[in-house]
């Protein structure tokens, strides 16, 4: 039986001026575990009786089990939840600790403020910071449905964001999660816009900048649509997740440290609107730039260098988009207090050889032992050189020289070793351990010509097919690059794959989806 009682209580919410006073309804009803994970707090409520009651899907309702509370969005049924009962998605197990029959609280909740903030950007008005605030609160504390991220989401990417919108929108993501500060004004940190397969040039920079005595902690991400992300590919070679608190600890041993970003509850409202932004494919300029800038001022960076590759099959396609990109990061990090330097590249084709978790980490040691891709080495000196220009650790125009010179002594991998060895990893590692996949295939060229570029595209698609970055041996390597000259039948590129069938399925989608483009001949007559 279902235990009842009433109470009028005051609810405070954001502000004065916000505060309400109504009616809730308790009633106290017993856990049923649905043993289902929802990925979102969800809860289960019987149809007929939430409706007697005021509650709709859709609706919130505060459930609280001893000291322990959570805002759950309810869904309905008559099938699953009987009369009393209060069904329970995995997700709310760990928060309120619950198990099957425990008698838990519930009551109704009166709408987020933050949806009249919604319902505002939508009709295009500009968001003050409380507003802005309170949409973030709202989004990690799961009082705002996916339907309702997505709308604030689609606003932004319809509306746009201004400058004052992408601070506020920085800071309150800042807020929203945990912070790092070290005892030093010299914090650097870099960031790739994306777009360009391998172009590991995270790792590479991390060490030679930590070997300079500069802190720098740098969160990455995993793969979401390519072949790896730099997460994916320091994971071959050590461990990447750690909290907040290991960060630091790490950071403060050897100076340097590459990690996971999601596992250190940095920004969390950026990780929640992800989720959103990955199957709408929707990425909001503004709220891409505070997602990058939120995660840099959460670990205390105070020198930024920002990658914008430019090229086809690139995510800019043109250097007019790119200069508006670079100008719209300067501004706003002059507003954070971060010094930030932008480096507009050439993305017209993957940076490195190997492409794919295992590949990668070869490209990278063999690099960092003064080898390896040509690409690779000089574009990590020129972008590791400016930030050491940055920090003043190297006079103007002297940077790359310098950068080179912690390659070629060795200081480099020294210190990549050490970073392997502080994060759990073999700090005696080399290449030749890297295990890739034991199933290849060569990808020939079917004429003579010059390479006029490579497909970043197609070439991540075809990498993700033969299994990366799941299968971290997974992937493609490149033998010919933009600007060879290449015979018929020489080797373009091979296919490596863990089994036959994905690598049966990764040849298909090669034949399928040629990356290479060649130079066109113009014949003329005499």
């Amino acid at each position: 039986m279902v235990r009842w009682h009433y109470d009028n209580i005051e609810i405070s919410l954001r502000s004065k001026e916000e505060e309400k006073v109504f009616a809730e309804k308790f009633y106290i009803a017993e856990a049923k575990l649905l043993d289902i994970e929802a990925g979102k707090p969800i809860v289960m409520l019987n149809e007929s009786e939430a409706k007697e009651n005021g509650i709709y899907h859709g609706s919130r309702v505060l459930i609280r089990k001893g000291n322990k509370e959570a805002v759950g969005i309810v869904n309905l049924s008559s099938k699953f939840v009987k009369r009393g009962q209060i069904g329970f998605f995995k997700e709310f197990e760990k928060i309120l600790e619950i198990k099957d029959k425990d008698l838990v609280e519930i009551s109704p909740m009166a709408y987020p403020m933050s949806i009249e903030a919604i319902i505002k950007k939508i009709n295009n008005g500009k968001l003050t910071d409380s507003e802005i605030e309170n949409c973030i609160r709202d989004i990690v504390d799961n009082k705002l449905s996916e339907a309702e991220i997505a709308a604030f989401l689609v606003a932004c990417h319809i509306n746009g964001l201004d400058d004052d919108e992408i601070t506020s929108l920085t800071n309150a993501m800042v807020e929203s999660g945990g912070k790092i500060s070290f005892e030093s004004k010299y914090v650097a940190d870099k960031h790739c816009i994306g777009g360009v397969a391998a172009n590991r040039t995270t790792m590479v920079i991390v060490p030679i900048i930590a070997a300079c005595g500069i802190y720098i902690p740098k969160t990455s991400s995993r793969a979401i649509t390519s072949p790896a992300g730099t997460a994916d590919t320091m994971e071959v070679l050590c461990p990447v997740e750690f909290s907040l608190e290991e960060l630091e600890r790490m950071v403060k041993k050897v100076y340097g440290a590459i990690v996971w970003g999601g596992g250190v509850n940095i920004a969390p409202a950026d990780d929640k609107m992800i989720n959103i932004r990955r199957p709408l494919r929707l990425d909001p300029l503004g709220v891409m730039m505070a997602s990058i800038l939120a995660k840099k001022k959460a670990v205390g960076s105070k020198y930024l260098i920002i990658d914008i590759p430019v090229g086809k099959g690139a995510k800019i396609e043109d250097n007019e988009r790119a200069k508006f990109l670079a100008n719209k990061f300067k501004a706003i990090t002059k507003r954070l207090g971060i010094t930030t330097n932008v480096l507009i590249t050439d993305g017209s084709q993957p940076i490195g050889r190997g492409i794919g978790p295992a590949l990668e980490a070869r490209d990278v040691l063999s690099v960092l032992e003064g080898n390896g891709p040509i690409d690779l080495y000089e574009k990590s000196i020129i972008m590791a050189g400016t930030l050491l220009e940055m920090v003043g650790k190297a006079k103007e125009g002297e940077g790359a020289k310098m950068a080179e010179e912690i390659i070629k002594s060795g200081k480099a991998l020294k210190k990549m070793r050490e970073i392997i060895e502080n994060q759990g990893g073999n700090p005696n590692i080399k290449k030749e351990d890297i295990h890739i996949g034991d199933c290849s295939y060569d990808i020939v060229s079917e004429r003579d010509g010059k390479i006029e570029w490579i497909d970043n595209k197609n070439v991540s698609r075809i990498a993700r097919i033969a299994g990366a970055p799941t299968d971290k041996g997974a992937g493609v390597y490149l033998w010919k690059v933009k600007g060879d000259y290449v015979k018929k039948g020489e080797k373009l590129m091979t296919i490596y794959a863990h089994t036959e069938t994905k690598l049966t399925l990764a040849i298909e989608a090669a034949q399928k989806f040629n990356p290479f483009s060649f130079e066109k001949i113009l014949l003329t007559r005499v």
